[in-house]
């Protein structure tokens, strides 16, 4: 089963003024005379001009390999541009920014109206992965005590604790209102470094997986009537989970970020291979025999902005 990654794959797009009051002071004047005032700069000099407001800078989309410029729209567009033996032009849309491909034939000045042609296409795609590098930016997490990470679906602060062996997960059922009521006790000093930290706290999270997923994988085999074999926790940057015609099932760790819901999903769609080694009507009758709301459920893992272990 494919999962987003962390970094999400490229998109891609083939184309082709009023007098001052009187003085209230002073001596009269005498009767007869003006009094002799001297110029109001507002009243007879001519007002300076206000200095024009520079014109705002156009949003900046810059590819780090990026060798031509292009203006679209209210944004300056810097891309990478690769020729190749293709027949169109196309357009990627990645993490790093735009990269153009274009056969070698094709000139400049037809590269840059094919990318004003589609220049809606791509400002939404560079939007869209700006936005997403912000929210991965904010999920990085600080190794230190304090720190929180998803869990079950919930929130789960690290609480560094060398009073504990290991790690030890807390539930506090008098928490605040809106206060996690998780806390991860890890048997480490204040002192310790993010990296021993991570260790401590990926390892805890590998250990769990494992546990809840053969528990997971025991009920809804049971109830497909398949039989898991083997049962291995993957790492992959591409998919959640995987199966084998002999038994095997292979299950992202990772998904132990996501509550029990989407994690029963993704294990009933693979067991669900185990009876049918495709994605055909009949496949997606099996799941639904053990999941009938699956669409909301795999709504969760089109676009998840998971903890950064770095």
């Amino acid at each position: 089963m494919p999962r987003r990654p962390d970094a999400s794959p490229p998109e891609q797009l083939s184309l082709f003024d009023a007098p001052p009051p009187p003085p209230s002071g002073g001596a009269a004047q005498p009767p007869g005379s003006a009094a002799v005032r001297p110029p109001s700069p507002a009243r007879d000099a001519a007002p300076a001009e206000a200095p024009a407001a520079a014109p705002p800078a156009p949003l900046m989309h810059r590819h780090p390999r990026a060798d031509r410029e292009i203006r679209l729209g209210e944004c300056q567009v810097a891309y990478l541009l690769r020729r190749a033996r293709r027949k169109s032009i196309g357009f990627t849309v990645g993490p790093e920014g735009l990269a153009v491909s274009a056969p070698r034939w094709v000139g400049q000045g037809e590269i840059e109206a094919a990318l004003r042609e589609k220049s809606g296409w791509i400002l939404r795609k560079l939007a869209e992965q700006r936005e997403r590098q912000r929210r991965v930016e904010a999920a990085r997490v600080e190794w230190r005590d304090g720190a929180s990470l998803p869990f079950l679906g919930e929130t789960v602060i690290l609480v560094l604790d060398p009073r504990v062996a290991g790690a030890v997960l807390n539930t506090d059922a008098q928490a605040l209102p809106g206060v996690p009521k998780l806390t991860l006790h890890i048997g480490l000093p204040q002192s310790a470094a993010p990296a021993q930290i991570c260790d401590v706290v990926q390892s805890w999270l590998q250990r769990q997986a494992r546990r809840l997923f053969e528990e997971r994988c025991n009920e809804f085999a049971g109830r497909l009537g398949v039989r898991v074999k083997r049962l291995r926790l993957s790492s992959a940057q591409t998919r959640w989970g995987s199966a084998s015609a002999d038994g095997s099932i292979h299950l992202n760790w990772r998904l132990v970020h996501f509550g029990l819901p989407v994690i029963d999903y993704v294990v009933a769609h693979e067991l669900a291979h185990l009876r049918e080694m495709n994605h055909s009507a009949a496949f997606w009758d099996v799941v639904r025999s053990v999941i009938p709301d699956l669409e909301d459920r795999k709504a969760a893992l089109r676009d998840p902005v998971l903890p950064v272990f770095a």
